[in-house]
Order: structure tokens, then sequence, then C-alpha cells
């Protein structure tokens, strides 16, 4: 474990340090033609708009050459070279044509709330105006074909009643029967459990019975082989 924190945090290998020269030495070569070709486009369209003095198809043609150059240089890529391009041309063309061209980024001057409000307003007279324009055949037709809908899901609807409350009586009853099943398998169940207690005792009450019954009669020929008399010896004979 180190002692102290790590001083250096950057490129340590050599092929990382390779990689950190490359970069500083491409972006060198590569930002000036970025910033050329961006600075001579929008030139381009300052003199279309008439913002700027100078020929708009010379200023047109010198930004196309710098983002050619760029694209050929690796600043940009060559399928970003042509979108540009011809974007500019199409700008430039509506600008002499006599077209409103916006030439920077569109800034938004409401809120997210007030453009949300805007855009309703904008959905509701949009609704109010296709309500207010006279109807087609077609929509006629459409408009018709969704009120007979209406019209028979309306009428449908009492029979589908009718239908499903015969089911929902036999489902009540059949759910009685089962709750009526449920206690008598309960009561029985208890009634069981009540009886268990005094069987035990029975049974306990026989067993200390039989018990008391096998001692007894062990005891009793041992009783009766101490009372019986000793028989007399009988006397030896006489040897002749």
């Amino acid at each position: 474990m180190a002692h102290s924190p790590r001083g250096w945090t950057g490129a340590r290998t050599p092929s990382a340090q390779k990689r950190v020269r490359t970069a500083e030495r491409r972006r060198d070569i590569n930002q000036p033609r970025k910033s050329a070709a961006k600075t001579l486009v929008t030139k381009a369209l300052r003199v279309a708009i008439g913002q700027a003095e100078g020929d708009p198809n010379e200023q047109l043609a010198e930004a196309i050459s710098a983002l050619d150059r760029a694209a050929k240089a690796g600043a940009i890529h060559p399928n970003a070279a042509a979108r540009r391009k011809s974007r500019l041309t199409r700008k430039v063309n509506a600008a002499l044509g006599g077209v409103h061209v916006q030439t920077g980024k569109v800034q938004k001057a409401t809120g997210k709330a007030a453009a949300a409000k805007a855009a309703k307003a904008r959905v509701a007279a949009s609704k109010a105006a296709k309500a207010k324009a006279p109807q087609t055949a077609a929509g006629k037709a459409r408009a018709a074909l969704t009120k007979a809908g209406r019209t028979e899901t309306a009428k449908a609807a009492p029979s589908a009643t009718a239908a499903a409350a015969p089911t929902t009586t036999a489902a009540r009853t059949t759910k009685a029967a089962a709750t009526k099943t449920t206690a008598s398998k309960s009561t029985a169940a208890k009634t069981t459990a009540a009886k268990a207690p005094a069987k035990a005792a029975a049974t306990k009450t026989t067993a200390s019975k039989t018990a008391a019954a096998k001692t007894a009669a062990a005891k009793a020929p041992a009783a009766r082989t101490a009372k019986a008399p000793a028989k007399p010896k009988k006397p030896a004979e006489p040897a002749s």
C-alpha cells in the first residue's frame, strides 16, 4: 500500500507518452484548418445576406476550398465537409433569391413551461380549425360508422349483463356450499380434538390396570409356595 498519494496522473508507459505527443501535434495541424473553414463559411453567409461587403460567389468558393483542405488534412471527415458545402450552397442561393436565412444558432427566448403552453395552444387552435372546416364525404362516412358502433355497443351491454347474472348466482351458490362444507369440517376437527384427551386418558387407565394384573399374577405363585407345608422325610431302613 502506498504511503503517499500519486503525484503524477498522466501517461506513464512509452506508448501512452507517444500518443500524447501525437495528439498535440495533430491538434496543432487540425485546429487552424477547422477554424479557418468555419470563419470562411460564416463570412460567405454574411456576404450573401448583405451584412458584409464582398462578392458572394467568391466567398462561397473560398469557403468550399477551405472545407476541402480541412477534409484532405484529416481535420474533419470528408462526409462532414460535403454536408457543410451542400448546406452552405443552399443557404447562399436562398439568400441571393431574397429568402431570409438564419446565420447562427437559434436562441430560445422562452422557457420550457412557456414552450409547452404555446404548443398546447397551437394544438387546440388546429383542432378548432379542423372542426370548423367543411366535412368531406369520407369524414361523414367515418363519423356515421363510429356512431353506429357506439349504438351497437350500448345495445349489447344490457344483454351481456343479463347473461352474466345467472353465472353470478351460480357462483354465489357454489361459494356458499363450499363455505358450509368448510364449516362442517372445522366442527368435526374440533370434536375430534376434544375427544382425543379422553381417549388418551382411557388408554392410560387400561394400561395401568394391565400392569397391576401382571404384577399380582407374578406374586401369587410365590405366596402359594411360602404357605405350603414341608413334606416329612422317610425314615431310613435298617440294615439286614
